[in-house]
């Protein structure tokens, strides 16, 4: 079970039965939620935008999670765990990360029914995104 209310951490169990935390890194303009072993480095993340044209959108654009530890149903965790807190904060979520896109295209009525909100990206966001995260990667 994934705790939510009013945290900036949380913690949860993956397939394994390991117990992992799932943090919050509210950047600009670079966020993460970010998941790792108990007291150890982040392994994985769900990288989001918040978006600078419409007040209340978060962009998902990336999810990964270290190769060795595939399998595991981390970026899962990480995913519900991202859309639970999008849920908490009432913000709408852009799923231009496929994993989040297929998520929603398949369980929308029940993230919406949870009080959950989305929209599929257009090209304005995928240009955002893809500006944003090569900025990153070259410094800029």
């Amino acid at each position: 079970m994934v705790e939510i209310e009013g945290a900036m951490s949380w913690d949860a169990i993956d397939r394994t039965g390991a117990a992992v935390t799932i943090g919050l890194e509210d950047a600009n303009p670079i966020g993460a939620y970010t998941v790792a072993f108990s007291h150890g480095s982040p392994i994985g993340r769900a990288q989001f935008i918040d978006s600078s044209t419409v007040a209340g959108e978060r962009i998902f654009f990336h999810t990964e999670v270290d190769e060795e530890f595939g399998g595991r149903g981390l970026a899962g965790v990480l995913m519900r765990v991202a859309l639970a807190d999008s849920i908490r904060r009432n913000l709408s979520v852009v799923p231009v990360c496929p994993l989040f896109a297929r998520h929603l295209k398949a369980h929308g009525d029940e993230f919406v029914a949870a009080g959950g909100a989305f929209r599929r990206p257009n090209r304005d966001d995928v240009a955002l995104a893809t500006r944003v995260a090569r900025a990153r990667r070259d410094g800029t």
